[in-house]
């Protein structure tokens, strides 16, 4: 933010899309929820947005422990599949992860096609096989073998350095994550939040970052307090309402790896 020239992190967001918008570019957004596990009134608040901002959204469901009511509770969202129980397996003195490295691929193998399995069962058409690791790490040999098992696609967290990390798995990973992890477990400042989205749409812009990832909005409805819902609601309000910004669903992001998806993938037109 410029403060000596009045200027907010809304100005320097709109600036950079009136860049794109300049420029006869689509500033390609897409939105991911993870941990979901059963119907709550969280979840039905976060559904409701979507459907008053009229955006795709894609859930990243835990397969051991999902509700078999929820197919029931998710109108026409996107599952994803979170891991397998959203363990922690790593070292005791690594960082968390359910898929580290030290873990048996044998294992970690059995776990994902059981949790494939359930949630194909589960949500039918509504399942789209990208892989979601729980605190967005991965061993690299897991990310080898796992289009082996049918997944299509990985997301994790930051600007991807590969779109095709494997052969037959494409990588679209979001880059906005609204909470302090690290401090509170609350919203993160408005211009720190504004901040992490003017950043990879800039990047994307520059060719820094791959230009044609969707920049990926990350969000955790169980943990969502006032603050955050709040200020959810206002990027939601202020993105849908600028011309250059378009929201895909992950099928499409996946798409635009190998250029123009068609056009039944496509969104209607405004």
């Amino acid at each position: 933010m410029d403060e000596e020239q009045g200027m907010t992190g809304w100005d320097d967001l709109t600036g950079e899309l009136d860049i794109w918008l300049a420029e006869n570019r689509t500033a390609t957004f897409w939105w991911r929820d993870d941990d979901l596990i059963s119907p709550t009134p969280a979840l039905e608040r976060l559904l409701h947005l979507k459907e008053h901002f009229d955006i795709p959204l894609s859930l990243a469901v835990i397969p051991e422990h999902a509700d078999p009511s929820l197919p029931d509770h998710i109108g026409d969202c996107v599952v994803l599949q979170h891991g397998f129980c959203h363990g922690n397996f790593a070292a005791a003195n690594g960082k968390k992860s359910e898929f580290p490295e030290t873990r048996p691929i044998e294992q970690i193998t059995d776990a994902l096609g059981s949790g494939k399995n359930r949630l194909e069962t589960l949500f039918g058409d509504q399942f789209f096989p990208i892989l979601v690791p729980p605190w967005n790490r991965i061993g690299g040999e897991t990310v080898q073998t796992i289009p082996s098992l049918g997944f299509i696609g990985l997301s994790r967290y930051k600007e991807r350095t590969q779109a095709i990390p494997a052969p037959g798995l494409a990588e679209v990973n979001c880059h906005v994550d609204p909470i302090n992890w690290r401090g509170d477990r609350r919203a993160v400042p408005t211009d720190v939040m504004l901040d992490m989205v003017i950043d990879h749409l800039r990047a994307r812009r520059l060719k820094i970052a791959d230009p044609v990832e969707p920049t990926g909005l990350l969000t955790h409805h169980l943990v969502h307090d006032e603050d955050l819902w709040a200020a959810l609601y206002k990027l939601l309000a202020f993105l849908t309402s600028h011309p250059a910004a378009r929201w895909v669903p992950p099928k499409v992001a996946i798409a635009l790896i190998d250029g123009l998806p068609d056009e039944e993938f496509l969104p209607e037109p405004e």
